[in-house]
């Protein structure tokens, strides 16, 4: 999938996308935190290891993965009066 600008999309876009970002933000909150609970029990039960090591890059993409920018988003918003 392309990334469109965010200056092209029309308002309703903007709209979905604004609320589609509040959701995968929460999903992705529950699941780095359901990793950091694997990474933790694995801590505790003493196995570094590649137990550790997947759950961490996951997270990692997970926390860095996002397609837009929240601040650039709201900025759109916020030019054309939606918000």
């Amino acid at each position: 999938m392309i990334q469109k600008d965010l200056s092209t999309l029309t308002d309703e876009e903007l709209l979905q996308l604004e609320k589609k970002m509040k959701s995968t933000a929460i999903l992705n909150a529950v699941f780095i935190g359901f990793l950091f609970g694997i990474i933790v029990f694995s801590w505790m039960k003493n196995t570094l290891g590649l137990v550790t090591l997947i759950p961490l890059f996951f997270a990692y993409k997970l926390i860095n993965g996002s397609k837009y920018d929240k601040e650039e988003l709201e900025a759109v918003l916020k030019s054309r009066q939606l918000k």
